[in-house]
């Protein structure tokens, strides 16, 4: 294929599922397949004529073994390797029914966003990475501001009060 001919863009379907401890969910891709051995967000390429929305419910009830309830918009990634084209169409997961578990007999584990770098992803899942450790740092940030100013508005109050 020459450079003035446009490579075939493959396009899938990924979930972001993140439990209430904030972990995120990953599963490593079968060996055999494009980009093997790697971990990944759950999801898919979409069929002819599929929504994104569509591919995605079937994705995650064929690796994981749940049903899609809600799930919105996240991201897109457009990304280029050298044998094919992806366009990401990233989803948050936000409820579903079932407990998720490897129904390709792929392992899956629950990390939490700053330790995703501590695994081996495919290049194009790197922004979703980016995105998710910096909504992280975020929430934390948030989390130890709120509860500094708790802490501030407690003692000042507590600076007027006596103990009887």
């Amino acid at each position: 294929m020459s450079e003035a001919t446009p490579a075939r863009v493959v396009r899938v379907a990924v979930g972001v599922m993140v439990d209430p401890a904030g972990a995120v969910l990953i599963t490593r891709r079968a060996d055999h397949t494009h980009q093997g051995g790697l971990w990944e967000f759950p999801g898919g390429k979409l069929e002819a004529g599929e929504t994104t929305k569509a591919a995605l419910r079937r994705e995650l009830h064929e690796e994981l073994g749940i049903d899609l309830l809600t799930a919105e918009p996240l991201l897109k990634i457009r990304h280029r390797y050298p044998d094919k084209a992806v366009l990401l169409d990233v989803w948050r997961v936000t409820s579903y029914r079932g407990e998720p578990s490897g129904q390709e007999g792929q392992p899956l584990v629950w990390v939490l966003p700053a330790d995703l770098m501590n695994f081996s992803f495919p290049a194009a899942d790197i922004s979703i990475i980016n995105r998710l450790r910096a909504e992280d740092q975020m929430a934390q940030h948030a989390r130890s501001n709120g509860i500094s100013a708790v802490l501030r508005t407690a003692r000042q109050l507590g600076s007027g009060c006596s103990r009887k």
